[in-house]
């Protein structure tokens, strides 16, 4: 829906005491796949802007560190064009927040990568710089990226191999700056590479796997970033499966991969085929 009501007080107040009794830090959250900051269409872009101008109030209201956004889709434009369209949105929605709300907000945009299809900004992490470039200037909010493996890895950028992974990491870095990417997507890919195809899969059951996902949580420049799931859950506990088969793959100890998360890269029974 493109409007969404304001959290309940007393449900903040709860959510912030199971937060500080478990730790749970930082709050990411993602705006609504409605959003299209880029769209060269009138009505949908203002909507679009509406829209994330309620996502940022909201995520401030509750607290929230991160706010996750893809920049959208320019179809009918230029690349260029649709870059402005999206920077000049998030400006506007920024202005749209109530102050009393914002001058007390920790919250940082975060813009995310994508697959790369079709018309479709992030697939290549210049875009994203320049989003950023444009509109810090003008907004009094911070913004930085989130890298999802999985789009990674569909838009060209082979992060199942260890020299792939490196190159890409000292791409990221020249590019957008490792310090301004605080959360990484932790997603396994159904896809192949550079399909530009966005099919996320359980934590090894794709083409990045199990030792690509090993050498992804243990790279030193990536280690401290905040990982979050964005895994199918195909049966139940499939969430917690993919959540204790990271946490093993950082383990500097051998252990045993969870059921259904492993090497042979099958899934229910489906055999997915996957670089070596």
């Amino acid at each position: 829906m493109w409007r969404a009501k304001a959290p309940d007080p007393a449900q903040i107040d709860l959510l912030n005491a199971e937060r500080q009794k478990h730790d749970l830090t930082p709050l990411v959250i993602h705006d609504s796949y409605l959003i299209n900051l880029a769209s060269p269409d009138k009505v949908i872009r203002e909507k679009s802007v509406d829209a994330f101008a309620g996502e940022l109030e909201r995520a401030m209201l509750i607290g929230a560190d991160y706010l996750v956004a893809h920049p959208g889709n320019y179809k009918g434009l230029t690349p260029e064009q649709g870059i402005l369209n999206v920077a000049e949105g998030i400006a506007l929605a920024w202005r749209g927040v109530d102050e009393r709300i914002s001058s007390r907000s920790k919250l940082t945009i975060l813009l995310e990568n994508t697959a790369g299809a079709g018309a479709q900004l992030g697939g290549k992490l210049e875009e994203l710089d320049t989003i950023r470039k444009l509109v810090s200037p003008y907004v009094g909010i911070p913004i930085g990226y989130c890298i999802d493996t999985c789009h990674c890895y569909v838009s060209g950028f082979d992060v199942a191999q260890e020299k792939g992974l490196a190159a890409f990491v000292k791409h990221a870095d020249s590019v957008l700056g490792l310090e301004n990417v605080p959360v990484m997507h932790a997603n396994d890919t159904k896809m192949k590479l550079a399909s530009h195809c966005d099919r996320h899969a359980n934590i090894g059951d794709g083409y990045i796997g199990l030792e690509g996902f090993r050498r992804i949580l243990n790279h030193p420049k990536l280690c401290s970033k905040a990982f979050i799931l964005e895994t199918p859950v195909d049966e139940p506990g499939d969430d917690l499966r993919n959540v204790t088969a990271l946490k093993e793959l950082v383990s500097p100890k051998k252990r045993s991969i969870p059921k259904k998360l492993n090497p042979s890269g099958r899934s229910g029974g489906r055999k997915i085929p996957r670089s070596t």
